[in-house]
């Protein structure tokens, strides 16, 4: 009875779907591109200097395990896709795995996610440029969403390309940084470091125990989150099944390169005492080796990382606008595109709101904006645990497709939610990641209510 009531409201017509034009889809390139820079973010440029002075030398065994998590579940999530070409994305994995109910809550948690990150990257961005040219923060956020509102508005292929030079710039700054790293580990660069000191003579490899390492993982996770949206990308690209399967099968080796990597030169090549948090530690490392004006130049690749995440989510917020609208779960006038193929009307609704967030933030910091972002901090967990059980339905449905190729079966989907489940543990055992999860469950207690209120409304 559910699925007859969620799909009753016909397809949208010819005239509401245009045939796709020129710029209506994203090159390979661009995919290529955006799957590389969609793991690197201020969370790694800065966001890494709290994990590391939390947990030590000991935070290398904290990204690998949560980089490990990801990586499956990006798998799982690929695997999914590939195995029922056209099924869309994510969201709708799930609701074909759990049905219309938990389609309709993970699509609007998401939602809510990527648009409360639009607040915060356009506060974050505005904050840097207010120290560049003495402009009001209330001024600047709201110019920075119209900015890229406006790329998102014109055409997908612009979209790509802005983002494809976004990424480029973050992607070439680690891969000049792990080279210099490399080149100072083999004493062709600076002063020797003193690696067996780095990592043992400051209290040992685990200065702050075993809990410090479960106590990071919520700090390293979030900062790896954005990886399933490349997927939402590639699903809009010329070759979708090849960049799909690219994408999904090419994250192991990006969160080993950008993160793990990175990380491990950054506690070899200097004490991790020396790195404080709030301050970016590639900085600390590259003024270590001589690198001159340092502290500028990861300032504006800071800027170009807010800018590729704020550009990034009015696109994502837009998409799942749109899918949630052709279902007749949101507003059916968000599901209309352009003669270009963008949903115009999604992509402005979701910057307003955005910009709603960023003006709370303004006028509200330890209230209202504080409750927002605790309020989304952990819904991705629950999409990652729905990606999961959504995983095992579809291979028990259809064993013998040849797009599931990842092993040990149910042992596999067992091993990750259990992953998730302790990423969960490890933020209520801390009070101030314990609101957060307080805060997720009224969202996503709401959100239940409003679709119940649907449904018995339909």
């Amino acid at each position: 009875m559910m699925d007859r009531d969620i799909h009753a409201k016909p397809p949208l017509s010819h005239e509401d779907q245009p045939p796709l034009l020129p710029g209506g889809k994203l090159k390979d390139r661009h995919i290529a591109m955006i799957a590389l820079g969609g793991v690197i973010g201020a969370g790694l440029f800065i966001g890494s200097s709290a994990a590391i002075a939390a947990a030590g030398p000991a935070i290398l065994v904290t990204y690998v395990a949560t980089g490990l998590l990801v990586v499956i579940v990006i798998r799982m999530l690929g695997e999914m896709l590939l195995a029922r070409p056209g099924i869309g994305t994510f969201i709708d994995c799930i609701r074909a795995a759990h049905g219309p109910g938990a389609g309709f809550v993970s699509g609007w948690l998401y939602w809510l996610f990527w648009v409360v990150t639009i607040g915060a990257e356009a506060i974050g961005g505005a904050i840097a440029l207010r120290d560049w040219i003495g402009l009001p923060v209330w001024l600047l956020a709201p110019a920075l969403i119209v900015a890229v509102n406006l790329i998102n508005l014109v055409s997908v292929r612009l979209f790509g390309e802005c983002e494809f030079w976004l990424s480029l710039i973050k992607v070439a700054t680690l891969v000049a940084f792990c080279a210099l790293g490399l080149l100072s580990l083999g004493h062709l660069l600076g002063p020797h470091p003193a690696i067996g000191a780095n990592l043992f003579s400051h209290g040992g490899f685990f200065p702050h125990g075993w809990g410090a390492i479960l106590a990071a993982v919520p700090t390293v996770l979030f900062s790896m989150i954005g990886s399933e949206s490349a997927t939402v990308a590639a699903a809009e690209s010329e070759n979708a099944e090849e960049n799909l399967a690219r994408v999904t099968r090419t994250i192991g080796v990006r969160v080993t390169l950008f993160y793990v990597l990175s990380a491990a030169l950054i506690l070899v090549l200097v004490p991790w005492t020396d790195i404080q948090p709030g301050h970016s530690p590639f900085v600390t490392v590259m003024h270590r080796l001589g690198v001159p004006g340092a502290a500028p130049l990861m300032q504006v690749v800071v800027f170009t990382a807010i800018l590729s995440c704020l550009n990034s989510s009015i696109y994502i917020t837009s998409r799942t606008l749109r899918g949630l609208a052709e279902l007749g779960e949101a507003p059916r006038r968000f599901a209309v595109v352009s003669k270009r193929h963008v949903p115009q009307r999604a992509v402005t609704f979701s910057s307003l709101v955005g910009l709603v967030v960023a003006f709370c933030s303004i006028l509200s910091p330890g209230l209202i904006f504080a409750f927002l972002l605790g309020a989304t901090g952990a819904v991705i967990l629950l999409i990652y645990a729905l990606i999961v059980s959504s995983h095992r339905i579809f291979r028990l449905r259809d064993p013998g497709n040849a797009a599931f190729t990842l092993p040990f079966g149910t042992g596999l989907n067992i091993a990750t939610l259990c992953g998730v489940v302790l990423v969960v543990l490890a933020m209520l055992v801390q009070p101030a990641q314990r609101q957060t999860i307080l805060a997720s469950l009224f969202s996503v207690a709401v959100i239940v209510t409003v679709y119940l209120l649907c449904r018995n409304r339909r």
